[in-house]
């Protein structure tokens, strides 16, 4: 086939890819063949592709299809360039002079959250979320405030069996329905917390950031010392830090021209 001929066929790939996008949900075959206008067999070929690159998931028992991992590390790589962390960077700092505590900005890279930068306060503390680190999504705030808005297929792809689930701490979820049980209440409280789940004697809240889509593209999260000791100590929402990222992560979704779900 030649250069010419395959151009047509990009062009459906991507319009594929861009389709499956916009769902909140996997979808049917036959749906994105009617969305957009395609024979069945062409539909299906460009999903087995797409499937095969990692841009697409493919969720044989429901016969569905959804973004695959190839897809968000290609909008993580957009987002590590300059235009995300200078838009960011004056938020983070007015942010850590309010609330005298470490900020950072954070993406989802694949399974895991990559940090993208920190501010910190006039004394700094010494933590492992230094710029460029990654940690498993599932263990920071910033990386669940991000898994809490991602369809529930797109949270399974990212965690497909227990050995995804790895420790640094005693604490943390450990499989796939204590990890969708957390992101759920995490969601209708509209910030995500973690306790010792990355280092001990220090917490984190969050709050995600959106895409014209509603689609998380980042998190802002600030952390803080705090020794999780027995159920009065362990289980704390750190509601009016959350306001304040809230609020910054508010600020940073209008300032790409997001909008929230």
């Amino acid at each position: 086939m030649g250069a010419s001929s395959d151009v047509p066929a990009l062009r459906r790939g991507l319009a594929v890819l861009r389709l499956l996008a916009t769902k909140a949900e996997p979808v049917t075959a036959a749906s994105v063949a009617r969305e957009l206008g395609l024979p069945r067999s062409t539909t299906y070929h460009l999903l087995s592709e797409l499937v095969n690159a990692g841009f697409a998931t493919h969720l044989p028992e429901e016969r569905r299809y959804g973004l695959g991992l190839a897809a968000f590390e290609v909008g993580s790589a957009y987002l590590r360039h300059d235009p995300l962390e200078e838009l960011a960077r004056p938020l983070l700092r007015r942010l850590v002079s309010r609330l005298d505590l470490t900020a950072h900005l954070g993406v989802l890279h694949g399974a895991e959250t990559l940090y993208l930068l920190r501010e910190q306060p006039r004394w700094p503390l010494g933590l492992v979320t230094d710029v460029g680190v990654r940690l498993p999504a599932h263990l920071p705030a910033s990386g669940r405030a991000m898994l809490a808005h991602l369809p529930a297929a797109q949270v399974r792809a990212l965690f497909p069996s227990a050995a995804s689930f790895v420790l640094r701490t005693e604490r943390g979820p450990t499989d796939l329905p204590r990890l969708r049980r957390l992101l759920s209440a995490e969601r209708r409280r509209g910030w995500a917390v973690e306790d010792g789940y990355v280092t001990e004697g220090f917490a984190s809240v969050a709050a995600p950031v959106f895409n014209p889509d509603g689609r998380p593209i980042a998190a802002i999260s600030v952390t803080f010392r705090h020794e999780c000791d027995g159920e009065r100590e362990c289980g704390r929402e750190w509601p009016e830090a959350a306001a304040e990222v809230k609020t910054t992560a508010a600020e940073l979704t209008a300032r790409v021209g997001g909008r929230a779900e």
